[in-house]
């Protein structure tokens, strides 16, 4: 368990950062571009390999929900 004093010494670490950064988070836009792309790739590999099962699997799934017998 956290105590108070654990606590007010974490709010004072982040209140002196803040301060020293004069309030302005700088974002990390490399990043987030690299993690968009490489989450792009990521599924449309994903989605040439398995297209095909996940359009049966998602198809069976609806036919089951309506009550018909898959075939």
């Amino acid at each position: 368990m956290i105590t108070v004093k654990e606590q007010l010494a974490v709010v004072l670490v982040r209140l002196h950062a803040r301060l020293l950064t004069g309030g302005r988070e700088r974002g990390d836009l490399v990043g987030f571009a690299l993690i968009t792309v490489m989450t792009a790739a990521l599924v449309a590999v994903l989605w040439a390999f398995l297209g095909p099962q996940l359009q049966s699997m998602l198809q069976d799934a609806i036919n089951k929900a309506r009550g018909s017998i898959p075939g």
